[in-house]
């Protein structure tokens, strides 16, 4: 089957991984990242090791050869090296947020409720339109993270 992202290394990228592998003095997630990327290359005279092959080489899953394929293709040596960066993560509940949540649970609960649920806490922060949208586990975890108590 053709791959959609095809790693090709030139003789600099290969030597340069070698070297990394070699003085052992880093990561070790960055080593064994070198060591995949070396396996599946398709730019030397013997082909590449398959997905599958080179997964169960290294005590990894096949879809961590496939994205640090793809990472590397579409990003560069440089990132396919180093762990997922989630740069795109936002919070949803901001410092502003969790002021409303504060002020919302340390309210008389809704009228057919003796106190607040983390679901009706969600609801209620939607309800008056703090965010868009939020789950109650969020709600949880940052209840929790401010020590309050909802009894």
């Amino acid at each position: 089957m053709q791959k959609k992202y095809v790693v090709e290394l030139t003789s600099q990228e290969r030597k340069q991984l070698t070297t990394l592998i070699k003085k052992g003095k880093t990561a070790g997630y960055r080593i064994r990242h070198a060591q995949i990327l070396l396996k599946i290359d398709q730019g030397k005279q013997e082909p590449g090791w398959s997905d599958g092959n080179v997964a169960e080489a290294f005590g990894a899953h096949i879809t961590t050869v496939e994205r640090l394929r793809k990472r590397f293709v579409e990003e560069g040596l440089e990132a396919a090296l180093e762990r997922h960066n989630r740069q795109n993560y936002t919070r949803k509940l901001d410092g502003d947020a969790e002021a409303h949540l504060i002020a919302i649970a340390c309210s008389e609960p809704p009228e057919g409720h003796t106190e607040w649920t983390l679901r009706l806490l969600a609801d209620k922060l939607v309800e008056l339109k703090v965010v868009d949208s939020v789950s109650h586990m969020t709600v949880s975890r940052t209840l929790k993270k401010t020590n309050l108590s909802r009894g």
